[in-house]
């Protein structure tokens, strides 16, 4: 069972044999997207294309779809491009029943392989023909193995339900431990596995392994190994992701494949963090020392893991109203934005609300308030927010184990002054990929950035309650305005500025809105509508002769990010900007031009800190396609 933690040996057997079934393979582009985040492009007969993602330490396994890939790849995702791209995929297998898939891609008349460990931390292994480690994703030193360049890749994997018969009952003999544990830890089943081959053997599962029935055991694991090789059955239940459900496991939804019951389950985001922004310590204060803050550290965590099991306790305890909760926002989400529905909540005229305390109107998450504050989707299952108070729960637990090291070891004779706290940056959304700006009154507003991305904004992300706003001219962003905001000429200038208008030099353009409920993808009969493009019908809202320009300046709180938008909309928010209007320079000039002069704004210890956002690509973003010039610039 793959669970939001990660996937299990009999979980991995299931992928590797979907994958394999797809050979002949060949490597395409390879993708990373920070965080652990790996993709690979496969190219199959017939023109069929595939998308293997991999998650370290978590899951691996084929996707429909991809993230957007950042424009500058990882340095890691570059390397595998350099072996891999253009190979032949010779042999995809699992390493017995452990979590790792190894993958040999044939090049140039030679062999790479690739492991994927998805065990503890998790690893990318890049080896040569000969097994000799080219470049790991993360270097490390064990006791029984090296993973670091030039080393030999030594991790073996065992497979119970393949050793003789011989051999398996000497592993119940000698186990010392009783029989699901022996199942669940010595053959690398984890324990819901385990106790389903002691059901399927008819044994006790507490029975001591060295007094089972050897061959009725091993009938049995080769039995559930051949369930998930061969008869596969993908479903999502309460307790996780299956490749074929056990007794007793109400089957939430059934898929035709595994991995797209995993895509379902984990998304192709990497795994968030629980309870929203992490709230423990990040600098030592001043006038304390390096131990005494070390143990005020572990403390706070300590106290956090404590905070977040409570939380898992309070929501199973308040799972049927959790659930009710969910069901009542669902349905309000047909008639209502996120704003009113906020609203309603603050003023306390949701009856149903349950322990659903806010909503974050950005990304439709409820806020439950629990011990610690727990977000939860409002069609997500409560396993996702559990899990997630788990990982987190993990995490700390390991930063515990580095904080007791270090407290270990002797401490240096002078303390480093201390440093001032990092000033936060934006976590990525999912609206980021877009054009977005947020209105004066805090209605956020996302816009296309080609007729792909219209396509979707149509058909995933308006809802009831947002608005339908587009320039009157052929070829702009679709603008969605979600929820209800008074602040319409930002919005209209917005359409207007990032539509053909601009690019045609003209100086002001008519835009207009509509409900949701008027736009249609569906073309009128005998016509032919092409990506990108839409049918409203019925009364609109027109906004005449709206001025063009946008504003691109450095936004310091809450967080440190570049943002851009209707200059009225960043009056508040940038203290340095600049104002762009139509022009004749190309729009990676401007960026660059952009950059240096909110560079030049900053002082020495700002211009630092700043360094990791105000890059180009992030004002890129902004710039309008067509000629532009900067007309104003501001400090205020």
């Amino acid at each position: 069972m793959a669970n939001l933690q990660g996937m299990g040996g009999v979980d991995l057997r299931a992928v590797a044999c979907e994958i394999r079934a797809l050979l002949p393979l060949w490597v395409g582009k390879v993708y990373g997207y920070g965080q652990g985040l790996f993709a690979i492009r496969l190219q199959g007969e017939e023109h069929r294309r595939f998308h293997l993602l991999a998650e370290p330490g978590r899951r691996v396994h084929l996707v429909d779809r991809l993230p957007e890939p950042p424009k500058i790849p990882p340095s890691f995702a570059m390397l595998l491009r350099k072996y891999l791209e253009g190979g032949r995929v010779l042999e995809i297998r699992q390493l017995g029943l452990e979590r790792t898939l190894a993958i040999t891609v044939g090049r140039r008349e030679t062999e790479y392989h690739l492991f994927v460990e998805i065990f503890d931390e998790g690893n990318l292994v890049l080896c040569d023909r000969e097994f000799r480690i080219l470049q790991p994703l993360r270097h490390h030193r064990f006791r029984e193995r090296e993973v670091v360049p030039g080393a030999l890749y030594q991790h073996q994997g065992k497979d119970c339900s393949a050793l003789p018969g011989e051999e398996f009952a000497s592993l119940l003999r000698d186990s010392g431990r009783d029989l699901v544990r022996t199942l669940a830890v010595g053959c690398m089943l984890g324990g819901r596995y385990a106790e389903e081959v002691c059901a399927m053997a008819g044994i006790a599962k507490n029975l001591p392994a060295s007094q089972a029935d050897a061959s009725l055991v091993c009938g049995a694991l080769t039995a559930l190994i051949h369930q998930a090789e061969e008869a596969r059955s993908p479903a999502i239940t309460l307790s996780g992701c299956w490749p074929f459900p056990l007794a007793g496991e109400e089957v939430l939804q059934a898929f035709p494949s595994y991995s797209r019951a995993l895509e379902a389950y984990y998304g192709v985001a990497p795994a968030p963090a629980a309870g929203g922004q992490n709230t423990l310590p990040r600098a030592r204060p001043r006038g304390k020392g390096i131990r005494e803050q070390q143990e005020e550290t572990i403390r706070a965590y300590r106290e956090r893991i404590a905070a977040l099991e409570q939380a898992v306790s309070e929501l199973q305890e308040q799972s049927a109203e959790i659930a009710s909760a969910q069901e009542w926002f669902r349905k309000a989400r047909g008639h209502l934005s996120w704003q009113e529905i906020r609203r309603d909540l603050q003023e306390g005229r949701i009856a149903s609300a349950g322990p659903v305390t806010d909503v974050d109107p950005a990304t439709g998450e409820l806020i439950l308030g629990l011990t610690v504050p727990v977000r939860l989707g409002a069609d997500a299952p409560l396993i996702h927010a559990a899990g997630a108070c788990h990982d987190e729960i993990k995490r700390l637990r390991r930063k515990i184990r580095g904080a007791e090291t270090a407290m270990a070891a002797a401490l240096p004779e002078k303390e480093r002054s201390p440093a001032g706290p990092a000033r936060e940056r934006e976590k990525p959304r999912w609206f980021h990929r877009f054009r977005w700006f947020e209105t004066s009154d805090g209605t956020l507003v996302v816009g296309g950035r080609d007729a792909g991305q219209n396509e979707e904004l149509v058909k995933r992300y308006l809802e009831g309650g947002d608005t339908f706003v587009h320039a009157d001219v052929h070829g702009g962003s679709v603008v969605v305005v979600k929820g209800s905001t008074h602040c319409m000429d930002q919005v209209a200038q917005f359409a207007a500025s990032y539509s053909g208008a601009w690019k045609s030099g003209h100086f002001t353009t008519d835009v207009y809105a509509a409900a949701p409920e008027q736009v249609s993808k569906t073309p009128p009969s005998g016509e032919y509508l092409a990506r990108g493009g839409f049918i409203v019908r019925g009364e609109r809202t027109w906004y005449r002769d709206v001025p063009l320009g946008v504003a691109i300046g450095l936004q310091e709180e809450p967080a440190l990010r570049v943002i851009g938008g209707p200059p009225s909309a960043l009056e508040d928010r940038a203290r340095i900007r600049v104002t762009l209007h139509p022009g004749h320079y190309e729009p990676n000039d401007v960026a660059r031009k952009v950059v240096r002069i909110l560079k030049g704004r900053l002082s020495g210890d700002q211009a630092r800190e700043a360094r990791a956002v105000l890059r180009t690509e992030a004002v890129a973003a902004f710039v309008p396609a067509g000629g532009s010039e900067i007309e104003e610039e501001h400090e205020g």
